[in-house]
């Protein structure tokens, strides 16, 4: 359903930045008063550049617009950028699930982070 996912994309002269993806964190009615950001990622030629900024914030806009008190994330614990740029953006981490991923060797945390809307 078009009304589910909102893919909102970044553009620097033209060319796609990067993408922020927000949908429900599942499709229960308990659940409809928060949106998730399901994804974002910025192309490494940009990053720096303010793009995950305006995606992130472009992300809270169409939570908010949606009726979401809470727009909500994870991020693996190894993403110190992408940690910094949320944290920024007013985030709180609600948990850690430790050892939740197995990369590259070693095993990694996933953060759940979460940013009211209603405040």
């Amino acid at each position: 359903r078009p009304d589910i996912v909102c893919l909102q994309e970044g553009f620097v002269d033209g060319d796609v930045a990067g993408y922020a993806l927000v949908a429900p964190p599942t499709l229960l009615p308990a659940s409809a008063r928060v949106q998730m950001l399901r994804g974002l990622a910025v192309d490494p030629a940009y990053q720096g550049r303010g793009v995950g900024r305006a995606l992130v914030n472009a992300a809270i806009e169409e939570a908010t617009a949606r009726g979401a008190v809470k727009l909500s994330l994870r991020v693996l614990g190894t993403n110190e950028a992408a940690r910094r740029l949320y944290a920024a953006a007013g985030f709180e981490t609600g948990g850690v699930l430790v050892d939740e991923f197995f990369l590259d060797g070693r095993a990694v945390d996933d953060h759940l982070l979460a940013r009211r809307l209603d405040t």
